[in-house]
């Protein structure tokens, strides 16, 4: 039970790491220092966006509207986080 208890540590950290490639991304194709016409790019860009925007639009759907700032990434990391608390926090009944 051991192995169940850090392979979901492991899947909670791929899917921060993922949700942050994300927003730097993001913000570099904003501030105009990544060009979207670049094959690698428009690839990476597009798949994390298939990726990640059904959870996003889920989020979106119970957040109020805020124009210009979009707080559903931020609330998907704290969801991430907590659950992770919640894992260690219970860790003996993996044991």
């Amino acid at each position: 039970m051991t192995s169940l208890f850090q392979i979901l540590l492991m899947i909670l950290d791929i899917a921060k790491w993922i949700i942050l490639a994300h927003i730097i991304m993001s913000w570099l194709i904003n501030f105009q220092v990544l060009n979207l016409r670049q094959p690698l790019v428009a690839q990476v860009w597009n798949g994390l966006n298939r990726t990640l925007e059904p959870v996003y639009n889920k989020v979106r759907s119970i957040l109020p509207r805020t124009p210009g700032l979009d707080l559903a990434p931020l609330l998907v990391l704290v969801a991430l986080y907590a659950l992770r608390i919640v894992l260690i926090n219970n860790m003996a009944a993996f044991y």
